[in-house]
């Protein structure tokens, strides 16, 4: 009798690991993630269709914004604020490894969707990313924290990431601009007035006419396209930065005093140009002489 239920126990096993075998492998709950590798999604995802997400205002969260935090040893701090950050660096994406998996604030990381990870920014937040290599631009939420693998900047969702093309080699040269939005709807640029609806650059608000007199050493006032090398409440380092400017640059450079609801600015801006090829060509020029720091904006009058 105890050999017969031997015999059937041994045969019950080898009938479970035939029927694991023929059906899907087995999966290591041990780790998080059951991929060792990330890799994209099979098939041919079609991405030209995504809407990008859309700027909403967001109360500020504790989840995912603790500060400093550690990741491998080093340490990383939040931003108090993401208003007018912006900065460039590369881009990487993640995809199929880390789909359905909580992202650092709790949410599910979907990489069809379009959502971002940054090391520093708040979360969750919105930034403009734009592939500098081909003037594409994408908006996404950034909800996740990352990518902590050499001086990568950020780490786009793979729908995101094929969206500016660049999701066959990996990565990217970008420019991330964050996206603020205001109790009241107000929607800022990198800390500059901004409409995302069927615009991929900003719209700054009227100017407000001041007492001082004109600069005659600025170009006069002209509605396009502009390269704005930083904008400062106080008028002596927009100066300083404007004749640093001119000692460099061949294009027209102008100083331009503007009052928004976020106070008076005065901002340093190259150009008009055509259209957007032409500034970010200059912008990329702009930023091989050492200013880094720029971003592209419709300045109307």
């Amino acid at each position: 009798m105890a050999k017969s239920v031997l015999t059937g126990a041994l045969m019950g096993a080898v009938v479970l690991l035939l029927a694991g075998c023929a059906g899907s492998p087995a999966v290591d709950h041990s780790a998080r993630y059951t991929l060792k590798q990330d890799r994209a999604p099979a098939g041919d995802f079609d991405a030209s269709d995504l809407a990008n997400a859309v700027p909403q205002y967001e109360p500020p969260r504790s989840g995912g914004n603790k500060s400093p935090y550690s990741v491998w040893g080093k340490s990383y701090r939040v931003l108090p604020s993401n208003d007018g950050y912006v900065a460039r660096g590369t881009a990487s994406w993640y995809g199929e490894k880390f789909h359905g998996h909580r992202t650092s604030n709790g949410e599910v990381f979907d990489m069809y969707a379009m959502s971002a990870a940054h090391k520093s920014m708040r979360i969750p937040g919105y930034a403009r990313v734009t592939n500098l290599d081909n003037g594409r631009s994408v908006i996404v939420r950034v909800n996740d924290r990352g990518p902590f693998h050499g001086d990568r900047l950020i780490d786009l969702s793979y729908a995101a990431a094929k969206k500016l093309g660049y999701q066959s080699r990996g990565t990217a040269h970008v420019e991330v601009a964050a996206i603020t939005v205001e109790p009241d709807g107000r929607m800022f640029l990198a800390g500059e007035p901004f409409n995302p609806k069927g615009a991929a650059v900003a719209e700054a608000e009227p100017e407000v006419p001041t007492e001082e007199a004109p600069d005659a050493s600025t170009e006069p006032d002209r509605e396009g396209l502009f390269v704005q090398l930083g904008a400062f409440s106080n008028r002596d380092p927009a100066e300083a930065l404007l004749n640093q400017a001119r000692g460099a640059l061949d294009q027209p450079v102008r100083l331009r005093e503007v009052t928004t609801g976020k106070g008076r600015f005065h901002r340093v801006q190259v150009g008009p140009f055509q259209n957007e090829d032409e500034a970010r060509y200059a912008q990329n020029l702009l930023e091989s002489q050492g200013f880094g720091q720029s971003i592209v904006l419709t300045d109307s009058h």
